[in-house]
């Protein structure tokens, strides 16, 4: 199933949650709305669900108007965060649960119910668990409980409402691989709402970026990390060193350097801003070719990574690199050394209104 939401908007009060919301889920898609607290990831969610009435706008399911419909009339199955499931009951019977208060026209009957639920727990790998009850699982096995019994239903579209963050990291990790190969296999349409950035660049087909009640990139994974449409998205996605930069007839000026920026062609003496992933600051012997001269401040090893935390020897401002933990190894650097730093990449955004920006 397909969903479309059309110019949809939502406001508690004084409180802007969406603002004109525009987007398409293909059908079988995996998509993942990300964001900070507030930033109406959440919300638009529940408007998906029917939770929520929008204050304008329309919602399609397979270009039927669903806006108008209730939740049992939308056939969506929701995982929430924190499991739902009914404490009194086994887990074969929360799974069994959707089934058996369906009308009793549309009710299976009890062996159709068994095959379902045991088949349901089977494919969550869980079917050995069917008669323990929710106090007797892990954190992680009842998310997959909870996941069974939203399918149960059969449902036309999952919803999936921070699943994840309740538990661990490692579980975590776990858990959304898991989710990915299921959604492999049963290609349901399916939205889930994280404020985790690398859980949605592993799960998801595409990624939407929302900020203040409106979606700021919508993208495939590598696209919104290594082409960020905006300086929130570039800030969001990762660490990332933010310089001040001059910017003339598409070219500007980092530290030191010289570098393209396509991007402003007719820009004059425009102010901007320069994203740097810390990964993409290489450390340089010669002074000539650097950007940048910095002191080392703290080095922070990280498994197979290792952070250095600078300070730029020209203004004091902190800025962050980072080296593989073989590649650490094979330099002398210490705390308190004076290193050269030179831009493989970096993404500049004018902040002056006296520029022109023919793109972004």
């Amino acid at each position: 199933m397909s969903i479309k939401i059309e110019n949809v908007s939502k406001r508690f009060n004084d409180f802007v949650a969406l603002d004109r919301v525009n987007l398409t889920i293909e059908p079988g898609e995996l998509v993942a709305l990300l964001g900070p607290s507030g930033s109406g990831k959440t919300t638009l969610l529940r408007v998906i669900a029917g939770l929520e009435v929008p204050d304008e706008g329309r919602i399609y399911f397979d270009s039927e108007d669903a806006t108008d419909k209730d939740v049992g009339e939308r056939e969506v199955g929701f995982v929430f965060q924190h499991y739902a499931l009914f404490r009194h009951m086994t887990v074969f019977e929360n799974v069994a649960f959707g089934l058996r208060v369906k009308p009793k026209k549309q009710r299976p009957s009890e062996a159709a119910i068994r095959e379902k639920v045991h088949g349901l727990l089977n494919l969550v790998q869980l079917d050995w668990l069917g008669d323990r009850y929710p106090h007797q699982l892990s954190g992680g096995q009842r998310q997959r409980i909870a996941l069974a019994r939203a399918l149960a239903i059969e449902p036309k579209v999952l919803l999936l409402d921070e699943p994840f963050g309740a538990l661990d990291a490692k579980v975590r990790k776990d858990l959304r691989r898991w989710l990915r190969r299921l959604h492999d296999e049963i290609q349901l349409t399916s939205v889930f709402v994280t404020h985790d950035q690398e859980e949605a660049l592993e799960v998801s087909d595409r990624v939407v970026l929302f900020d203040h009640g409106r979606i700021e990139q919508i993208g495939v994974p590598d696209e919104v990390y290594d082409h960020p449409a905006t300086p929130f998205v570039y800030g969001f996605l990762g660490h990332a060193n933010r310089v001040e930069s001059r910017v003339d007839h598409g070219f500007a000026t980092i530290g030191r350097a010289r570098i393209a920026a396509p991007e402003y062609p007719a820009a004059v003496g425009a102010t901007g801003t320069a994203y740097i992933r810390p990964h993409d600051l290489e450390i340089v012997d010669d002074a000539g070719q650097a950007a940048f001269s910095a002191k080392v401040e703290h080095i922070v090893k990280l498994g197979s990574t290792v952070r250095l935390e600078l300070s730029d020897l020209s203004d004091g401002k902190p800025l962050e690199t980072e080296l593989t933990r073989e590649g650490f190894d094979e330099t002398s650097i210490a705390t308190g050394d004076t290193i050269h730093l030179a831009a493989r990449r970096a993404r500049v955004f004018i902040d002056a209104p006296a520029a022109s920006k023919e793109t972004a």
